[in-house]
C-alpha cells in the first residue's frame, strides 16, 4: 500500500508473539445462540475459546455486563490479553427500531440511513456491541426475494448513496478510529446476492463481468471509500464459484483493485457450505479454498480453525497468508479502542429507546412513505388525502390496523422490547375528536374466519366518514428466508378491500410491506393507497402524520411495483431488445412483452406522489460537447434544472437525474439514475437543482476480466425528472 498501514508496529509486535493455534483463534468467530442461523449455538464453547486465547470474535451477545465478563475471561485470563469484538444484526436499530432499509432508501434521502446508524451505534455501543453487520447493499431486481426488505431497491447509484452514509453514520467520518459511541460496519453480502435465480434464497447467481462492474459492484466500492472496516461474503455462487472461494471478487478486486484493508467474514457457517455447494471435498480443502480466496474470519463454523494447523504444514496455505488475515482483525480491534478500554462502562448502558429517538424513527418513517395513489370519490375534491383533521368518524380496519407487527425483519432486540404504536393509536391520538371503529377483518396470511370478519369491517365502514384499511405483509414474510412464489396480498385481504370498494364509502388503502407488492385487481377501486412499509417503532403514528397532512409525502419508489407476480424482474433501468415495447411499440405479440398484461410495471422506479403539484423547466447544461480524454482527466458537466412548487401547500419533491447511452458497443440502459435530490418547496417557490456528470456517469465497463472502463464517443441523452418514467425534455452531450 502506498499510504501507512494504520497500527503497524503494534500488529506486528503481536505477530510476533503469537503462537499459530492463537493466530487461528482469531480467525475464528462463534455464535452465543443459534437465533439467526440453523444450530443449537456454540456458547458453551465460548468462555474455554476466549480463555485459551483460541477466539478472535463473538456474536449475538449483548448488555454492558455480559459482554464484560466475556471480555474479562479474554482480556484477562489469556495469554496475551486480546480483547474480543463482539458482532450483532443491527439492521435498521437496536432499542429505536427505524424502518427497514427498503424504506429509507424511498425517503432518497441519506441523511435518513445516517441518522438510524448514529442512533444505533451510540445504542449498541453502550450495550457491548462493536461490530454491526449492516448495510446490505445487495442491488436487487427481485421482489421475489425476502432480503429486499434490507437492501435499498433495483438502482446502483441509489444503493450506493445510502451504503455511504450508513457506514458514516456507524463509523464516523474518514476511515479512522472509531469513537467508543460509533461501531465497525460490515458491507454485505460480497457480491451480487441480490441476482438469485427465482428469487430463492441462497441460490445461484450467474452474471456477465460488466453486469457484475456495473450493477452489483458500485455500492460496495462506495462503502470502502467511505471507509468500511468490514465486508462479507455472500452465501450464492458468481458464475459457478461460490463467493466465499472467490478470489477473483474477494482478493484481486475488493483487496487489491480497492486497496481494502479491513477485515472480509464470512456468513453464517458460509466457509462448511462450500462442501454441500459441491465446491469443497471436506472441512479442510474448505478452509484451504475460503482462506486463500481472502476470507479473513469464519462465523461458526470451524473448518479453518481446525484445520488450519495441518493446512499450513502441508504448504495449502502460507504463513503470510495467514498473518496477513490476523493483522486485519487485529487493525479492527485497535480501530475500535478495544485494547485501550477493551470494556464498556455498565452505568451508561442505554435501555430504552429516548424521546428524541422516538422522535427521530417517526420523522424517518413519515418521510420514507410513497403516495402511490391519490382520488376521490367526491365531486368537491379532486383527492381524498389528505384527510381532515375535523373528521367525525373513522373507521381503521385490516389486519394490521390494530397489530404491533410494524417493526420489520432484522429489526434488533427492540423489537421484542418496545411494541411498535399501532395505526389504531396513531389514528386515536391525530383526531382525538373522531370516533374510531376497528375491525380486523381478515387474519394477515389468510386461513381465517373470513366472511363474518368482512362483514364486520363492512359495517365498521359503511358506519363512518372515511375507512383507513391498513393491510400488507408480516415481517416474518420477508427478510433473510423470506422468499415468496406470490408477492400478492396474503390470504384474503384482497377480498376485504373490493368489500369496503362496494359500499361506496371513501377510503384509503395503507400498505405494510417488506418488499414491492403485485397489488391486484382491487388497486383500480382505491381512491387513495399509501405505501408505509414496516414503518419501525413509531409506526403508527407516522402514518397517522402522513394521512392527516401534518408530513406531505415525498417518498419514491426504489424498486419498481409489478403488475402481477408473473411479471418479475421488472425494473426500470433494462435494456432495450430488438423489438421493444413502449408507446412508439405497439405490436402486442412481436414484441418483449406479454400477450396477457400490459406493458411496463404498475409502478416505477422513483415513482412517489405528493400533496401539492411540481413543475420542471427544461434543463441546461454548462457545455454540450466534451472529448473521452477530457472526462478522464476528471472534467465534469454541470446540469440544471428550476423546479417550482406549483400547488398550494408546502411539500418535497425529488429531482432525478437519468442518463441514456443510445449507441454502444455494449447495449446500455434504457436509463440510468446518475443524482437525486430531495427538495423542500413553500407553495409557489422554486429552486434550482443542480447536479455534476463526470466520467463515471457517461462510460461503462466492458466484460474484461481484469476490469476494463471505457468512454466511447457519441451521444449521451440527459434527462431530469420526477420518475423513470417521466416523459420530459431531453438533452444531449456529445462525446468526442
Amino acid at each position: 500500500m502506498d499510504r501507512p498501514v494504520p497500527y503497524e508496529s503494534e500488529i506486528n509486535a503481536l505477530l510476533a508473539r503469537m503462537t499459530l493455534e492463537e493466530k487461528l483463534g482469531q480467525l475464528q468467530q462463534l455464535a452465543w445462540t443459534g437465533d439467526t442461523g440453523p444450530g443449537e449455538g456454540q456458547a458453551r464453547l465460548i468462555e474455554s475459546a476466549a480463555r485459551e486465547g483460541r477466539l478472535g470474535s463473538v456474536l449475538n451477545l449483548h448488555g454492558a455486563r455480559r459482554t464484560n465478563d466475556l471480555q474479562r475471561i479474554a482480556v484477562e485470563e489469556s495469554r496475551l490479553g486480546i480483547p474480543l469484538v463482539f458482532g450483532l444484526d443491527v439492521i435498521h436499530g437496536f432499542w429505536t427500531t427505524f424502518p427497514i432499509s427498503l424504506a429509507q432508501a424511498a425517503s432518497f434521502d441519506p441523511d435518513i440511513a445516517r441518522l438510524d446508524a448514529e442512533v444505533s451505534a451510540r445504542e449498541a455501543r453502550s450495550n457491548g456491541v462493536h461490530w454491526a453487520f449492516s448495510p446490505m447493499m445487495d442491488v436487487t431486481r427481485e421482489p421475489r426475494w425476502g432480503r429486499v426488505s434490507e437492501s435499498s431497491g433495483e438502482d446502483p447509484y441509489l444503493t450506493a448513496a445510502f451504503a455511504a452514509a450508513k457506514v458514516r453514520g456507524y463509523e464516523g467520518e474518514g476511515g479512522g478510529p472509531i469513537a467508543p459511541d460509533r461501531m465497525a460496519a460490515c458491507a454485505k453480502h460480497f457480491v451480487a446476492y441480490g441476482a438469485v435465480e427465482g428469487g430463492r434464497e441462497y441460490n445461484t447467481v450467474d452474471v456477465s463481468e460488466s453486469r457484475l462492474r456495473a450493477l452489483h459492484l458500485p455500492p460496495f466500492r462506495a462503502a470502502v471509500d467511505a471507509g468500511v472496516a468490514t465486508v462479507m461474503a455472500a452465501f450464492n455462487t458468481l458464475s459457478g464459484i461460490p463467493a466465499h472461494a472467490n478470489a477473483h471478487t474477494l482478493t484481486d478486486i475488493l483487496k487489491r483493485d480497492w486497496d481494502f484493508d479491513g477485515v472480509v467474514v464470512s456468513d453464517w457457517a458460509g466457509v462448511a457450505e462450500l462442501i454441500p455447494h459441491g465446491f469443497a471435498a471436506d472441512p479442510a480443502d474448505a478452509a484451504r479454498l475460503a482462506l486463500n480466496a481472502g476470507i479473513d474470519m469464519e462465523m461458526v463454523s470451524t473448518c479453518i480453525a481446525d484445520r488450519g494447523e495441518e493446512l499450513l504444514a502441508n504448504g495449502h496455505i502460507s504463513a503470510e497468508r495467514l498473518d496477513d488475515a490476523v493483522a486485519r482483525i487485529l487493525r479492527l480491534k485497535f480501530r475500535l479502542g478495544l485494547f485501550e478500554h477493551p470494556y464498556t462502562d455498565e452505568r451508561v448502558e442505554i435501555s430504552a429507546p429516548s424521546a428524541e429517538t422516538r422522535r427521530s424513527a417517526r420523522e424517518a418513517a413519515a418521510r420514507s412513505m410513497v403516495l402511490l395513489k391519490n382520488d376521490s370519490r367526491s365531486v368537491s375534491r379532486d383527492r381524498l388525502l389528505p384527510l381532515s383533521p375535523d373528521i367525525t368518524s373513522i373507521a381503521v380496519v385490516g389486519p394490521f390496523a390494530d397489530s404491533t407487527d410494524l417493526h420489520g425483519a432484522w429489526a434488533g432486540p427492540g423489537a421484542d422490547a418496545f411494541p411498535a404504536v399501532t395505526v389504531t393509536e396513531g389514528i386515536r391520538l391525530a383526531v382525538p375528536g373522531a370516533k374510531i371503529g376497528y375491525a380486523k377483518g381478515v387474519e394477515s396470511e389468510g386461513g381465517g374466519e373470513a366472511t363474518p370478519g368482512i362483514a364486520e369491517a363492512v359495517a365498521a365502514a359503511e358506519a363512518s366518514d372515511v375507512t383507513v384499511i391498513v393491510v400488507g405483509e408480516p415481517a416474518g414474510l420477508s427478510g433473510e428466508g423470506g422468499s415468496r412464489s406470490d408477492i400478492g396480498l396474503p390470504g384474503e385481504q384482497g377480498e376485504l378491500i373490493e368489500a369496503i370498494a362496494r359500499t361506496g364509502r371513501p377510503f384509503v388503502v395503507v400498505l405494510t410491506c417488506g418488499r414491492p407488492l403485485a397489488l391486484g385487481p382491487w388497486l383500480a377501486s382505491a381512491p387513495a393507497v399509501l405505501v408505509a412499509w414496516h414503518p419501525g417503532l413509531e409506526a403508527g403514528h407516522a402514518i397517522a402524520d402522513v394521512l392527516f397532512g401534518a408530513v406531505n409525502p415525498g417518498g419514491k419508489l426504489p424498486a419498481s411495483f409489478p403488475r402481477t407476480t408473473g411479471q418479475v424482474p421488472i425494473h426500470y433501468n433494462h435494456e432495450n431488445t430488438g423489438r421493444p415495447c413502449g408507446p412508439d411499440h405497439q405490436d402486442p405479440r412481436y414484441g418483449a412483452r406479454y400477450l396477457d398484461l400490459d406493458y411496463g410495471p404498475e409502478f416505477p422506479f422513483g415513482h412517489g406522489l405528493s400533496y401539492t403539484t411540481f413543475a420542471f423547466g427544461e434543463p441546461t447544461l454548462t457545455t454540450f460537447t466534451l472529448s473521452a480524454g477530457e472526462l478522464l482527466d476528471g472534467a465534469t458537466v454541470e446540469v440544471s434544472v428550476t423546479v417550482r412548487n406549483t400547488g398550494d401547500r408546502d411539500g418535497d419533491e425529488v429531482v432525478q437525474l437519468y442518463v441514456h447511452d443510445p449507441v454502444a458497443s455494449l447495449v446500455q440502459p434504457v436509463r440510468r439514475l446518475r443524482g437525486f435530490q430531495r427538495v423542500s418547496l413553500a407553495a409557489g417557490q422554486s429552486t434550482t437543482a443542480r447536479f455534476t456528470l463526470g466520467a463515471e456517469d457517461i462510460g461503462f465497463w466492458t466484460n474484461a476480466p481484469e476490469g476494463e472502463f471505457v468512454i466511447e464517443q457519441g451521444d449521451i441523452h440527459v434527462y431530469v425528472a420526477n420518475s423513470s418514467q417521466a416523459e420530459v425534455p431531453m438533452r444531449t452531450l456529445t462525446i468526442k
